[in-house]
């Protein structure tokens, strides 16, 4: 084969073969397989996509009633809807199968907290509490979920206890987390006045340094983590109370939908914001 042909076939190659050598170093996607590769990240894309797919459900039974109505549907009922309340149940059953390991890293981090305490010994106590709360949690799920399915031989009455009570536990969870955050946003308050008499005391020269203005952006994104994760505890509080009680607290599931979005919506931006790789330039 001549010289002009094999670089004829070489050019073809790398146009069509190689056409991802044109293709910019894809930052997003890094982050993206970065977040999606921790069982953390993965259950909290789940729980959005989950939670988007059950409020969907009664908007576009809604519609289709309203449509109906009004003539231009021939049945009071969506197939789609049908298919989002599939998806979602699908994704439900999912999380929580993946969930049944959940205690090993409970027991890590239990273990964890003795050997590197956190600076205070109130939040050595609620993590204590959230860590034991988190203990009883998980097997009464797992109790409930497998009983539920018919692969353990449990009564409808113990599944039913099995539910509210380890919904009570997570409850308590949720409960010692607004406690925590408290504590967390005076430490952070301390932290603010000690930089800003620290840089009062030194002079201008410290405040425009490098290690001050680090020290600033450092408090900035705790600041934001905190707020954040008390967004995601005021979704699930109601939730959990609401899973608490035997005859719920909304009488809508809607409102369940809503405040599972509200946390879902949360909880995603914290871990993907956490997961964030350094700044490039």
């Amino acid at each position: 084969m001549s010289t002009s042909k094999l670089n004829l076939l070489s050019g073809a190659n790398d146009l069509i073969l190689g056409a991802f050598s044109r293709v910019p170093p894809p930052h997003e996607l890094d982050h993206a397989v970065r977040f999606l590769s921790t069982w953390s990240g993965s259950d909290k894309f789940f729980m959005l996509v989950e939670n988007s797919a059950k409020l969907l459900v009664p908007l576009l039974e809604m519609r289709a009633r309203m449509e109906y109505r009004n003539g231009i549907r021939k049945i009071p009922s969506s197939a789609s809807s049908a298919r989002w309340k599939k998806l979602g149940s699908v994704i439900s059953d999912a999380r929580t199968l993946l969930r049944l390991w959940g205690l090993l890293p409970i027991f890590q981090w239990l273990i964890s907290l003795e050997r590197t305490p956190p600076p205070t010994r109130k939040l050595l106590t609620i993590e204590r509490l959230q860590g034991f709360s988190m203990l009883a949690y998980y097997p009464l799920e797992h109790l409930y979920y497998l009983g539920s399915q018919g692969i353990l031989p449990i009564s409808k009455e113990k599944i039913g206890k099995y539910s509210l009570w380890s919904c009570r536990a997570w409850a308590a969870y949720v409960c010692l987390q607004f406690l925590h955050l408290k504590e967390d946003w005076k430490l952070l308050k301390r932290r603010e006045k000690a930089l800003a008499k620290e840089a009062g005391s030194i002079g201008e020269k410290a405040k425009s340094s490098v290690e001050q203005e680090n020290l600033r952006v450092e408090l900035l994104k705790r600041k934001d983590a905190i707020l954040n994760e008390l967004v995601v505890n005021m979704g699930y509080l109601p939730l959990t109370v609401h899973w608490s009680l035997k005859g719920g607290l909304f009488k809508n599931d809607i409102w369940v939908h809503v405040f599972g979005m509200v946390a879902a919506l949360a909880s995603f931006r914290g871990s993907w914001i956490a997961s964030a790789g350094p700044v490039r330039s």
